[in-house]
């Protein structure tokens, strides 16, 4: 059995910069972290003994003779893009919810590819995880995702990510002292909305036709750069609630959906309380809310948003890793014998006589 660990993300400035329909034009920029909370993939070898050849366990559990029978899309496209069509056993736990806005569509793809090639025993790259991972979303899924979710969920920390108009991308650590790093964290807050929605729903009514909506990704893109002087400057970081506020105004600029009456609700009120400015960490449309609110002012805000569930966390610089490896007994003549001359299997109740 193999056990993988990847993190959720929160991304901070130039969320939308990282869709093809952009960068594949203008390039793109984002400044993202990963944060404390995980997802969880467990994959073991299923010996050959069980009437079902593969077994997935999330919210429900399915259990089928191929991989290609699954109803996850993501499961399903991944274990058929590594040819793992049968005798394996997956389980998934996260931290946090799922359509929540935290990346978990991508940390679970990148974290079940780590898993796998474990399970298969070959070495793997954080490169590679999260080019696979973007592959497999946007050209097998199909899915009007960005770029961004699977390249935080490989390498983990806080980083500036770059989009390439080529469709490559590049990762670069954002340099601060530790000191300066918790002075951040101390003023963040993460809220989750309790709306939940998928990505593809939000982002399918601006991504795809991002040259319509150039002033807006052109203003985010603005503001990501000032945003990451002011972080690896040396000044007071205040201002990166101000810049989170205009981000999320113009963000809001580009769909409808991107926003509705409760998420303005909710923001508005965090920032009567306090918050100097703020954002939904996904798409748009519900799930997390992430504020820079003053220390002073928190304790506020958290009255105001008494609604909503609020949620501790801290940076983490970890990217998906192996958390543990126990190799099991594989039966590789069983496995060519069942091939061969598959067995019946039926219930006792089906054999008795009248």
């Amino acid at each position: 059995m193999f056990i993988s660990q990847t993190p959720y993300r929160i991304s901070l400035f130039g969320g939308g910069t990282d869709y093809p329909s952009w960068y594949s034009r203008n390039g793109g920029e984002v400044i993202s972290t990963t944060i404390d909370k995980f997802i969880y993939i467990s994959c073991r070898y299923l010996p050959p003994f069980f009437e079902h050849r593969l077994r997935l366990v999330y919210s429900v559990v399915e259990a089928c003779e191929d991989a290609s029978e699954l109803k996850h899309l993501a499961a399903r496209n991944t274990l058929k893009f590594h040819g793992l069509n049968q005798g394996v056993e997956i389980h998934y736990d996260g931290d946090l919810p799922a359509r929540s806005g935290m990346g978990s569509s991508s940390s679970f793809t990148v974290g079940l590819l780590n898993a796998i090639y474990a399970y298969k025993r070959v070495p793997v790259t954080a490169k590679r995880l999260a080019g696979e991972a973007i592959y497999i979303e946007q050209h097998l899924n199909r899915e009007n995702v960005g770029s961004q979710d699977q390249i935080n969920a490989a390498y983990g920390g806080f980083n500036r990510i770059r989009f390439h108009k080529n469709g490559k991308f590049s990762v670069t650590p954002i340099s601060i002292s530790q000191a300066r790093k918790n002075d951040l964290s101390d003023n963040l807050m993460l809220f989750y909305t309790g709306i939940m929605r998928t990505a593809e729903d939000v982002a399918s009514t601006y991504a795809t036709r991002a040259e319509e909506r150039t002033s807006q990704f052109t203003a985010l893109s603005k503001i990501t750069t000032r945003a990451g002087k002011i972080i690896e400057g040396t000044g007071p970081l205040t201002e990166i609630g101000e810049l989170l506020h205009q981000s999320w105004m113009a963000k809001r600029e580009l769909s409808a959906k991107v926003s509705n009456p409760l998420v303005d609700k909710i923001y508005n009120s965090a920032r009567l309380a306090g918050a100097l400015g703020g954002k939904l960490t996904g798409a748009g449309g519900g799930g997390m809310m992430l504020l820079f609110v003053p220390k002073v002012k928190q304790d506020s805000v958290k009255s105001a948003l008494s609604n909503c569930l609020f949620i501790p966390f801290a940076l983490s610089e970890t990217g998906s890793k192996i958390i543990f490896s126990d190799q099991q007994q594989r039966y590789e003549k069983e496995e060519k014998a069942r091939s061969e001359n598959v067995p019946s299997f039926v219930e006792w109740s089906e054999i008795q006589p009248d």
